[in-house]
């Protein structure tokens, strides 16, 4: 008994030894928790993202649409019960902290001819013979250099980083939810410019006949107007295209059938998105939030972890175990029998370590490549964030000239309706300067739509969406920590 309590003291004290690094989270470049390098008046690096980010334009149906999507999203369900399984190889993993227990029982039943032989009997005078069994088994690893403390360390991080991945997915629903939404409603307003575009040469093709019949204008007149009303109408099928795409899109990420899309307006005259310096934060902030990066930490957390568990198969691996066992023959009396077992039971690769160091070498480069995809992510989330910034404000300084240039198209037509009144200009040329308007017009619905689709991109970047506000509890990746 002394001997064994002070094997127990001894496994006590060894346990907390755990071979391998003891993890750390990486630092970051010291520029990249800094204000973005890309600096717009299209944002606002002083104000973080509200992680709700498509409540910024104030669209009812927007934000319904964005809170169906991350409750019924098929592949968001796919992640919860991803990270459902991830939960529970950890409280597996968990599971080596305690002894491990088996009981048996269970009954024979048979002719013992030994037993009968030496009784005397003959092989036609063999009894049947009932034997009641029954054992309690019990073992227990002792975590002499942290091969169960590793292996839950990295259960735990895979698990982590399983949830990361869920978090980026939502992100991504929201982000893809919301740009489905504008998609279809920026090509519905430009829809609607085309339709006024048709409805005007339509029109000149009807003066240029009648002129032609009048013999005012020639045949070229005609064909010329004829050219001009066939490219206007060539515009209208992508857009129609594009509209119910985005509308189909939607409809996918909202969980449903494609026959159940969503029905919008099909005639939208509102500019789609905010059109105000966007709250950006800083890269600290950005970094914090993307889903992504925590991904890539948790996953060298792990492969840090997993070098513990090669290491300690250097080292002996030492189990105590107890039995109680029970057996009792129905014919033969006085037949019980007991089995009492106690004691140590140690296993060691010793002195052949060659496929230990091996796995150790494994883990070594398994961990200096998530140390590598880690940099990478970090690096390629401040790319993203920067790109984004720049392509934000390069449309919205495209749009400022095309909004003037739609002024001054507007302000030609009034001079002209003007002149057409005081019959100095033609209907003709009236209808040619309307047109130059539309053009106008549909060039900066076009910008609209580019500069809606950038700041989608942008708050896409940012990483934010995944956090899970009171409306969205019923989030189906909403589980908490076991």
């Amino acid at each position: 008994m002394r001997r064994a309590g002070a094997a127990t003291l001894l496994a006590a004290g060894l346990a907390a030894c755990a071979a391998g690094p003891d993890y750390r989270p990486p630092a970051f470049p010291g520029a990249s928790t800094g204000p973005f390098s890309s600096t717009s008046a299209a944002v606002d690096p002083a104000t973080a993202p509200p992680d709700a980010w498509w409540r910024l334009y104030d669209d009812a149906t927007l934000s319904a649409y964005v809170g169906e999507a991350l409750r019924a999203n098929v592949d968001l369900r796919a992640a919860a019960a991803n990270l459902a399984q991830a939960r529970a190889l950890w409280r597996e993993a968990n599971a080596g902290r305690y002894p491990a227990t088996q009981l048996g029982a269970g009954e024979q039943y048979g002719r013992n001819l030994i037993a009968d032989s030496l009784a005397g009997g003959s092989h036609h005078e063999a009894r049947n013979q009932f034997t009641d069994l029954g054992s309690v088994d019990v073992a227990y690893e002792v975590d002499l250099f942290g091969r169960v403390s590793r292996t839950i360390e990295a259960a735990r991080a895979d698990a982590d980083a399983v949830q990361a991945l869920g978090d980026a997915l939502r992100v991504a629903v929201a982000a893809e939810t919301t740009r489905a939404y504008t998609n279809a409603r920026s090509a519905g307003r430009e829809l609607a410019i085309a339709r006024r575009s048709v409805a005007i040469a339509d029109e000149a093709v009807e003066i240029v006949v009648r002129q032609a019949a009048a013999g005012a204008a020639s045949d070229f007149d005609v064909a010329r107007v004829r050219a001009v009303a066939h490219q206007a109408r060539a515009q209208v099928p992508p857009l129609e295209g594009r509209r119910r795409a985005a509308l189909l899109e939607l409809a996918v990420l909202l969980g449903r059938a494609p026959a159940q899309a969503p029905t919008l307006p099909e005639q939208d005259d509102a500019p789609v998105g905010y059109l105000l310096p966007l709250p950006v934060g800083d890269g600290a902030g950005l970094l914090a939030r993307r889903p992504d990066v925590r991904q890539a930490e948790r996953r060298l957390a792990a492969a840090s972890a997993r070098i513990g568990i090669a290491t300690s198969g250097l080292y002996p691996r030492v189990t105590f175990g107890a039995s109680v066992g029970y057996a009792s023959n129905a014919v033969l009396k006085g037949s019980n029998a007991f089995t009492v077992g106690i004691g140590p039971l140690v296993s060691w690769t010793f002195p052949d370590q060659a496929v230990a160091r091996a796995r150790i070498a494994q883990a070594d480069a398994a961990c200096a490549a998530a140390l590598a995809t880690f940099d990478g992510t970090v690096l390629r989330a401040l790319k993203e964030a920067e790109q984004a910034i720049v392509a934000l404000d390069t449309e919205r300084a495209r749009r400022v000239e095309l909004a003037a240039a739609e002024d001054e198209a507007a302000r030609a037509y009034r001079l002209s309706g003007k002149r057409s009144r005081a019959g100095s200009l033609s209907q003709l040329d009236l209808l040619t300067a309307e047109q130059s308007v539309i053009a106008a017009r549909a060039a900066l619905a076009a910008s609209d739509t580019r500069i809606a689709d950038a700041e989608v991109t942008l708050f896409k970047t940012l990483g934010g969406g995944w956090r899970r506000s009171p409306a969205s509890q019923d989030s189906p990746t909403n589980e908490s920590a076991s």
